[in-house]
């Protein structure tokens, strides 16, 4: 709508939502991803394989790769990849895990440093020991 000396936006077309096909389904109601204005926003990811596999018993390392490399399966879903993650959310059960979390994350991404935030918690969903919430650029 216009008005003398004034615009607003159109209303904004409704987010995509998507699964990934590289992930079990999501076992509650969410999307994997929601894409709405040029960012992609990913739900948080477990230690579950694609296979539906929860790795909970699995050490910290173990759990906190299959994150990541669900991260991935996640970017690649949206059309976008690591180098353009903007914020990642990090929450862990035990914070002494989080030098553990770090160095990993540091190999995974390499150069590229998003804002990131890590948060203990007292208990993940399946009791997970890491879980991880990521906004990406797309185009």
């Amino acid at each position: 709508m216009t008005t003398a000396g004034s615009t607003t936006d159109p209303v904004p077309a409704a987010p995509a939502l998507i699964d990934s096909a590289e992930l079990t389904a999501p076992a509650g109601h969410y999307s994997h991803i929601a894409v709405h204005r040029g960012l992609a926003h990913i739900s948080g990811q477990l230690p579950v394989t694609p296979d539906g596999d929860k790795l909970t018993r699995e050490p910290f390392a173990v759990q906190a790769e299959q994150v990541l490399r669900n991260i991935d399966a996640c970017l690649a879903g949206a059309g976008t990849s690591r180098d353009r993650l903007v914020s990642v959310t990090v929450y862990v059960t035990d914070i002494g895990d989080w030098p553990a979390f770090d160095r990993l994350y540091a190999q995974w991404l390499g150069s590229h440093r998003p804002q990131r935030a890590v948060a203990g918690v007292k208990e993940l969903h399946y009791g997970s020991a890491v879980e991880v919430h990521a906004v990406a650029a797309v185009d």
